[in-house]
């Protein structure tokens, strides 16, 4: 099934790189894949001192950073690579269900990343301020870790908000393809006939509408009052003076 659907046009085969870097999802996609790096990259090399967690001694905390920001690298470059082929998709199914998954990822991920600021932070909070200053890493990298996870939640939030829309307004364009409505909103699709016509037609002769009907001229009733009423033979006249 070729054509038009979720925000793309009919498949051509070509592919516009200007055009594709244009595309809003795939501006917020490439700065979400940008925190991404930055969040597992700042815990792996300055979270970690030896095999202790900056982020007040739990490892937890330093094991879910990396485990979030890993994932979200590899999700987005799947997801990027769905949108280089996205206008090449023919079947309307199909991208269907890449929008799904779109929104199924990016929806998860914002609620991932919170969690992640949310649990830095505090761990963060906890942490001994002498043990925080005596590190010899400083401490920017781990307080970059939780500043882009919560530049991450606006990004993929940006991203669930754009596969909503792309989502809705391909459940709309099926519902067009299906019923196309003419100007007045009812009547048959161009090129198919209407299942009756109006009686009598407007304009044209109503004698012609129904040929077992005539219009035939007044006639008045036969016993009619009339001051040319007739009156029977036989019947006294009297004479006017």
């Amino acid at each position: 099934m070729d054509g038009g659907a979720y925000g793309a046009g009919k498949a051509s085969g070509h592919f516009d790189v200007i055009a594709f870097l244009k595309k809003p999802q795939v501006i917020l996609r490439l700065v979400s894949l940008l925190f991404a790096i930055i969040v597992f990259g700042c815990i792996t090399n300055q979270a970690w001192e030896g095999d202790t967690c900056r982020y007040n001694d739990d490892s937890n905390a330093c094991g879910f950073g990396t485990v979030i920001g890993v994932l979200a690298f590899l999700g987005l470059l799947l997801l990027l690579a769905v949108d280089a082929m996205f206008d090449n998709i023919s079947g309307v199914q199909h991208r269907k269900y890449a929008v799904v998954g779109d929104m199924g990822f990016s929806g998860t991920w914002t609620f991932f990343y919170f969690v992640n600021f949310c649990y830095l932070t505090d761990a963060w909070r906890k942490t001994d301020e002498k043990v925080a200053e005596s590190s010899d890493y400083g401490n920017s990298g781990v307080e970059a870790a939780i500043a882009f996870s919560f530049f991450s939640i606006a990004t993929f939030a940006g991203l669930t908000v754009l596969a909503v829309l792309r989502y809705s307004k391909g459940v709309s364009e099926q519902f067009t393809a299906g019923y196309e409505p003419d100007v007045l909103g009812v009547g048959p699709r161009p090129g198919q006939q209407a299942p009756y016509s109006s009686y009598p037609p407007p304009g044209g002769d109503q004698d012609n509408a129904d040929p077992f009907r005539r219009a035939e001229p007044y006639q008045p009733a036969p016993f009619g009052g009339g001051p040319d009423q007739r009156q029977p033979p036989g019947d006294f006249q009297p004479v006017t003076y």
